[in-house]
């Protein structure tokens, strides 16, 4: 949408194909775009392409053609609404009855939706309880949420409606907001962080809070001695509920999607099963194997930082390889179990690379891995040769090469080769001239892998597709 209203806005008369029901949402993104009136036209989600061209193309020609109306000749830059400052005054059972209001939404078959939280009851942020929050940073409650580093990966943020640039606003989509301190102290004390946290809520709020693409979720690791200082779980269930940390910064990534961002499912969000509740859970550097960097020195701060690296997934969401600990082990220990024979070593003492044995890698989707890793297993990789993180992430971009005759298969590509008219990065050949036994990357490189090392359990590993490198320092906001 950026790209085709700078055409329109140009001169070049534009008009846009969507499904119908995306029109609210398309509606809402015209908006944003200062194109509040632009022409589309609506393609089937069902009727085969070459047929629904036919019906498709006359509706498209006239949109191109017919003079504009003086309603959609008009241009301008979009502005944010300005939020009220909602403190509410009076008892606090009258105030959890406003926190808690809801909006029927018409695209939603009337089904309620919060207008203020993420359907969960909230904890009333009182005057009081906003001051005490604030006590919890130096910084002043009326100061802008900026970026403290530039934060530009390719045209991602600037898509997403911000420039990341080192001292500019965080701009908060789909509606644009920007946001205080105050604000996000607010929000802090709804999702019952303590002000010992707000630093790290802070640094939550310049990552873009849970607002991103829209759909919310996601997570987030706290890298640094922040996580033992605020009492993060560093063990068993860290990604599950029941520490006040780890689970109160998550939802308070929540509320910033809905309070900032201004989501609201179906009219400017068109995820159609969203994520569930943000996770945040600490890196355990303290278990890392030697010559294996925390994540802050993977990010470029110092290792008694303490800094916050927002997790992504862009290749089908949360994937998890599993094994019973048994098996593991005596596939470490001797070279038995259904591991060492998938991978023909049976009787033959470890350490081994258990990344051998997962199939998972790139059988439907494309891209980076982000592991989060248990200690034991990473120090197995360690022991098998991999003394650094780098070592790892190089082995799993050289197993993603694949025949170009198999990538051409997968679905993404499609997209990312500029419908195979682009040119392929390791050749520099435009794709159309490449062999179909050429090798290509399904991961395009090492630095797409990111690991993990946290809890202290038993033999498990989960990963999320989408490897992040983007961290945003909890000291800043100290």
């Amino acid at each position: 949408m950026p790209t085709l209203s700078t055409y329109e806005k140009a001169g070049i008369p534009s008009a846009f194909i969507i499904f119908a029901d995306q029109q609210e949402c398309w509606k809402e993104a015209a908006r944003v775009n200062g194109l509040p009136a632009a022409r589309y036209v609506c393609e089937s989600r069902t009727i085969p392409g070459h047929i629904d061209v036919e019906r498709v193309i006359p509706e498209l020609m006239d949109a191109l053609t017919r003079p504009l109306t003086p309603e959609e000749q008009k241009r301008g830059k979009w502005e944010a609404p300005k939020d009220k400052r909602i403190l509410f005054e009076g008892t606090l059972d009258k105030a959890q009855d406003f926190y808690e209001q809801t909006d029927v939404i018409p695209s939603l078959q009337n089904a309620p939706f919060a207008r203020y939280t993420d359907g969960l009851p909230v904890r009333v942020p009182t005057e009081e309880r906003v001051a005490e929050m604030l006590k919890g940073t130096s910084h002043k409650p009326d100061e802008l949420i900026i970026y403290h580093e530039d934060h530009r990966v390719g045209d991602r943020l600037v898509q997403m409606g911000t420039s990341g640039n080192k001292g500019e606003p965080v701009v908060y989509m789909p509606v644009k907001r920007t946001a205080t301190v105050e604000k996000i102290a607010t929000i802090a004390v709804m999702a019952g962080c303590k002000p010992e946290h707000f630093p790290a809520v802070l640094a939550i709020a310049e990552s873009g809070g849970g607002c991103g693409d829209g759909r919310g979720g996601g997570g987030y690791c706290v890298s640094g001695p922040a996580g033992r200082e605020i009492g993060m779980n560093f063990d068993v269930n860290l990604l599950g509920p029941g520490n006040p940390a780890n689970r109160s910064l998550g939802r308070a990534a929540e509320l910033m999607w809905r309070n900032l961002g201004g989501e609201i499912p179906s009219v400017n969000n068109c995820g159609v099963f969203g994520v569930g509740l943000a996770n945040c859970f600490p890196e355990n550097a303290e278990a890392l194997p030697p010559g294996w960097e925390g994540l802050n020195e993977e990010c470029g701060f110092e290792k008694n930082e303490s800094v916050l690296v927002k997790i992504g997934s862009n290749t089908g969401g949360m994937h998890a390889a599993a094994w019973m600990p048994g098996q593991y082990r005596e596939f470490q220990k001797s070279g038995h179990s259904g591991i060492a024979r998938r991978l023909g070593l049976k009787g033959i003492p470890g350490p081994h690379n258990f990344l051998e044995y997962i199939r998972g890698f790139w059988v439907d989707g494309e891209g980076g891995f982000t592991f989060l890793m248990l200690p034991e297993l990473a120090n197995h990789l360690y022991e098998y040769g991999f003394k650094t993180k780098a070592a790892v992430y190089e082995y799993i971009y050289k197993r993603s090469f694949m025949p170009l005759k198999e990538y051409r298969l997968h679905s993404v590509p499609d997209v990312w080769t500029n419908a195979w008219r682009g040119i392929e990065a390791t050749s520099g050949k435009h794709w159309m001239e490449l062999p179909e036994d050429y090798m290509v990357p399904a991961c395009p490189s090492p630095e797409a892998n990111c690991i993990i090392v946290m809890g202290a359990g038993e033999e498990q590993l989960h990963w999320m597709g989408g490897a992040s490198r983007d961290a945003y320092s909890i000291d800043a906001w100290r």
